[in-house]
């Protein structure tokens, strides 16, 4: 019966489920920030630091859009407060990334005596290694206990309002 209600308590909304679907979210995000980042430094000759930068807005535009209809399922919420502090969260996101992948790019090019690598896959390395630091440090965590939590308050209060009122409604008729 006790491992039977932890299951429970894991895959409710705030559980396991949401926990898999904001990696679900998180990795399609990171598909369209990679893609974009990489086809327009390695394709478009754009420099590494500006493809950076045009692939975190795209994946981070497409993150926002996942989780607000889908991951935290926030949809009944105003969604002006909570753009607003995805939008913090993000200037942070972006910068972190930008400049970990900068000056892990420039170091891993710089050690010439210990590996030899190109900038193109000092910049893939610093890339995907960088992303994945900022997403487990930063981003699920800011977003579960900052930009999307009032959501979840939010839903909680406006359930207990409906059932104080149907009670109410219900003694009335009684």
């Amino acid at each position: 019966m006790r491992v039977k209600n932890i299951l429970i308590s894991l895959c409710k909304k705030g559980g396991l489920f949401m926990f898999i679907r904001a990696q679900l979210s998180a990795q399609i995000a990171t598909f369209v920030d990679f893609l974009i980042s990489i086809l327009l430094n390695q394709c478009a000759h754009i420099y590494y630091v500006y493809a950076t930068l045009i692939g975190s807005i795209s994946g981070g535009l497409t993150n926002c859009a996942i989780n607000y209809k889908w991951t935290f399922q926030t949809e009944d919420c105003s969604p002006i407060p909570v753009l607003i502090k995805y939008i913090l969260v993000w200037i942070g996101s972006i910068g972190l990334n930008l400049w970990g992948t900068y000056l892990l790019t420039e170091f891993l090019t710089l050690q010439n005596s210990f590996i030899s690598v190109s900038q193109s896959t000092a910049f893939i390395v610093a890339k995907i290694s960088v992303s994945i630091i900022v997403a487990i440090l930063w981003n699920y965590n800011l977003h579960k206990t900052f930009v999307f939590k009032d959501a979840h308050i939010n839903e909680k209060l406006k359930n207990k309002i409906k059932q104080i009122t149907h009670q109410h409604g219900n003694k009335k008729t009684s």
